[in-house]
């Protein structure tokens, strides 16, 4: 079945069914947009054949009737490339040629049976205070539930934040005064409060803290009012990527070195790409983290990490893994 999902961190959540038309920019009516980490799609709004709410998870009978429990087969990842991408990109950081860069690790494994959409029962029933996302068209797809909004838009009020810096289990407490988290988040809420600065006022929050299922993430909540004239797909363009999935300085070799690594380390397509609901004059769009993504009987579970001066190879190999542990028990894979 293709269908596009988008759940609200309140509940509030839609499907749109396929097949879907495809424009350049946004509709007068709803669309879903959908876009790869590069942006490469020239046509990335989905408008659905038919949109649905979903008034409890009841409604996704219909979608998920008969589907059963997906069994995945994993295959651990190795330390090898992780390891050999993560001294270069701090040696990069150490020389200044790099303030951040997150580079990707991917735990691959194969469908022996069940149907991956069966997991929209888990990410409907997601904890609060994330953003559920699903797209699966042609035999692919992805689907997740995400703590990271990249904005959202309604009329010329512009609401986004800046998520970045991961507490371990049972870390909470030194977390708070943990100068590496606090470089990796700052260097994330100054990007966004310089790139919107242009386009008007801005009120930057004071750093606070966050759960999202399981982990706790320093959290900077950004407001404007836009004074000048800029649409969905300016403000998807000006802000992807942030440094919490990306790579700082946003130049052309920086973001080069970026894509690089992603290659090298196979991370997905949709991992870190932003996703987004547009429903009447409203649109949401989140940072597509924290999920899963299959094509057949592949399925892949990414994690991120960012890398600055302070970080060490143990502490980010074990924050990748407990990140792939926790979308696994949301999902229940």
């Amino acid at each position: 079945m293709d269908l596009a999902f988008f759940r609200l961190p309140h509940g509030q959540a839609w499907i749109g069914e396929g097949p879907f038309a495809e424009a350049a920019s946004p509709p007068d009516g709803a669309a879903f947009y959908v876009n790869d980490f590069t942006l490469s799609d020239p046509k990335p709004w989905k408008i659905p054949a038919k949109l649905v709410p979903l008034e409890n998870a009841g409604s996704l009978a219909a979608y998920v009737n008969g589907a059963k429990r997906p069994h995945v087969v994993w295959e651990k990842p190795t330390t090898e490339w992780f390891k050999m991408a993560f001294r270069r990109i701090r040696k990069e950081v150490l020389s200044h040629k790099l303030c951040k860069l997150v580079p990707v690790l991917t735990e691959n494994g194969t469908l022996a049976e069940g149907d991956m959409l069966h997991l929209l029962n888990a990410i409907i029933h997601a904890p609060e205070g994330m953003w559920s996302y699903a797209f699966a068209n042609r035999g692919k797809g992805f689907l997740g539930a995400t703590p990271e909004l990249l904005f959202h838009l309604e009329g010329k009020h512009l609401e986004t934040m800046a998520l970045a810096g991961t507490a371990k289990p049972g870390d909470a407490k030194s977390f708070i005064t943990d100068a590496k988290e606090i470089e990796e988040h700052e260097i994330v809420a100054t990007f966004l409060e310089q790139t919107l600065r242009p386009l008007g006022p801005v009120t930057r929050s004071e750093r606070g803290t966050s759960e999202a299922a399981g982990l706790t993430h320093f959290r900077t909540h950004i407001t404007m009012e836009l004074t000048a004239e800029t649409s969905a797909n300016d403000l998807v363009k000006m802000l992807h990527p942030t440094p919490a999935v990306g790579v700082l300085p946003r130049d052309e070799a920086s973001v080069a070195k970026l894509m690089e690594y992603r290659r090298q380390l196979h991370a997905p397509a949709f991992f870190g790409a932003p996703f987004g609901c547009k429903i009447g004059k409203e649109f949401h769009c989140v940072v597509a983290i924290r999920g899963i993504g299959w094509a057949e009987k592949e399925v892949s579970l990414p994690s991120g990490c960012g890398i600055v001066g302070g970080s060490a190879f143990d502490h980010e190999w074990r924050e990748l893994r407990i990140k792939r542990e926790a979308v696994a028990r949301l999902l229940g894979v």
